[in-house]
C-alpha cells in the first residue's frame, strides 16, 4: 500500500469540514463530497480505511478519493497530499501512456481465487434473487487481505484483470475498469450497457441466459463511461440498463448526447432503484402468488 493511503480518510474529510451524518465505531456515512447527495450515501470504513459511494458505485483508497474530489490525476493527488501531510516519495507509482492510467500497488491484496462456493456468498446471491448457477459462470470467490485482515467476497473480473468485490458487508475493487463481452453471433449491431455486475446478473437471471446474446459492457462505475463511449457509438442499437438515480440518469443522458437513438430500458423498472431491485420484487410477487394459490386437494 502506498504510504499516503495509510492516512485516515475520516481525518482527511474532517480537515475539509466534512463530517459523518451517521457515525459508528467502525464506519461512517457521509454526504458525497463530489456530487449532490441528499441521502448521505458515501460510506467510509474506518477499519479498512476505504470509501465507497453507493450513489455513483465508486470507491477506493484515500488517493482515489482525492482524485475524485479534485478531478485530478494520481500524480496531482499525491502532490496535493504530500503538501498537506509532508513529503513522501511517490515511488510506488508507475505510469503507462498517460497520467489517466495508473498502476498502483493495491490496498487490497489477493490471497487466492477459487470457484464460488462459500455458503454466505451463495446466500447473498439468493437474497438478491440472482441465479447462483449463472453467477458461478461469471464470478469467482476471491479471498483478499487489507490492513492486515483477511476477507472474502464475490469477485467479478474487469478488463484490467482487476476484481470488483461484493459481499453483504463490503463493496470495493482492486482496480476500476469496465468489463466487456463481445458476442456478435445473434445481433452484431446491438450493444447492452449495465451499471454494475449485479444488474448484469439480474438481467441474465430474468432472461434465463447463461451469457448475453449480444455485445455487452458493465461499467462497474459510471465514471468509466469515457472508456467505452466511442465503442458504444459504433453500434446501431444501444440498450441501457442503468440505475434510476442521479448518476444513472446523468450517464444515460451523456450516452444519448453521443447516440440519440439509445433505448433507455430503465423505464421498464422506473419504480425501482435498479434492475436488481426490480428482480427481487418480481420474484417476491411470484412467491406470493404461489402461496395464495388455492389447493385443489388430493386426487383419487
Amino acid at each position: 500500500m502506498h504510504k499516503l493511503n495509510k492516512i485516515s480518510i475520516k481525518n482527511y474529510l474532517a480537515q475539509m469540514n466534512i463530517h459523518p451524518v451517521k457515525d459508528r465505531s467502525y464506519y461512517g456515512m457521509y454526504h458525497s463530497p463530489f456530487r449532490a447527495d441528499a441521502s448521505a450515501s458515501l460510506k467510509v470504513d474506518y477499519e479498512k480505511n476505504l470509501w465507497f459511494d453507493f450513489g455513483s458505485s465508486e470507491g477506493g483508497t484515500l488517493i482515489d478519493l482525492v482524485m475524485r474530489i479534485n478531478n485530478c490525476t494520481v500524480g496531482e493527488a499525491v502532490t496535493k497530499l504530500e503538501r498537506q501531510y509532508g513529503s513522501i516519495q511517490a515511488d510506488s507509482f508507475s505510469f503507462h501512456g498517460d497520467d489517466n492510467f495508473r498502476k498502483e500497488e493495491p490496498s487490497i491484496s489477493i490471497l487466492k481465487v477459487i470457484p464460488l462456493s462459500h455458503p454466505s456468498l451463495l446466500h447473498y446471491l439468493t437474497e438478491r434473487c440472482v441465479s447462483v448457477d449463472i453467477a458461478k459462470q461469471h464470478c469467482l470467490e476471491v479471498h483478499y487481505s487489507t490492513n492486515g485482515r483477511n476477507y472474502f467476497a464475490i469477485g467479478f473480473k474487469n478488463d484490467s484483470d482487476g476484481w470488483i468485490l461484493r459481499s453483504e458487508y463490503f463493496k470495493g475493487c482492486t482496480s476500476m475498469n469496465v468489463t466487456t463481452y463481445s458476442n456478435r453471433e445473434t445481433d452484431k449491431d446491438c450493444y447492452l450497457v449495465f451499471e454494475g455486475f449485479m444488474d448484469y446478473l439480474s438481467y441474465l437471471t430474468l432472461k434465463g441466459f447463461d451469457k448475453p446474446k449480444t455485445s455487452t459492457v458493465i461499467l462497474n462505475s459510471t465514471s468509466n463511461l469515457s472508456r467505452v463511449i466511442d465503442f458504444i457509438k459504433s453500434h446501431s442499437k444501444v440498450y441501457t440498463y442503468l440505475d434510476n438515480d442521479e448518476g444513472g440518469r446523468k450517464t444515460t443522458q451523456i450516452i444519448r448526447q453521443a447516440y440519440p437513438a439509445v433505448i433507455d430500458q430503465s423505464v421498464k423498472y422506473a419504480d425501482y432503484k435498479d434492475l436488481n431491485e426490480y428482480l427481487i420484487s418480481t420474484r417476491q410477487a411470484q412467491k406470493e402468488i404461489q402461496i395464495r394459490k388455492p389447493s385443489r386437494g388430493f386426487r383419487r
